[in-house]
């Protein structure tokens, strides 16, 4: 179950391949990006599940890259500019 609000974490599979995704929910609106940095490809967490939020941006622990939680676009740091990968995600009422 997703919390009402902020950022979690779980494991699909995604063309055969298990893979970490972000999720943030805000309100009604549920929003996953891959769970890894464009810098450097490490995970954005610092524990599984863990994330760091600066001034309501996600931070990745690994070399402080800030992204802002509308589109996933990197707005400080190493990687400036860059967005973290977008997957369409729906949710089950069940």
């Amino acid at each position: 179950m997703l919390p009402p609000e902020g950022l979690s974490e779980t494991e699909v599979e995604i063309d055969g391949e298990p893979q970490s995704l972000v999720l943030r929910r805000h309100g009604d609106q549920l929003k996953a990006w891959l769970n890894i940095c464009p810098h450097a490809g490490r995970r954005l967490d610092w524990a599984p599940g863990r994330f760091l939020v600066d001034q309501g941006r996600l931070v990745c622990a690994a070399h402080g890259a800030s992204f802002e939680m509308e589109h996933g676009q990197c707005v400080a740091g190493p990687c400036k500019g860059a967005s973290l990968v977008a997957v369409a995600v729906t949710v089950d009422a069940a």
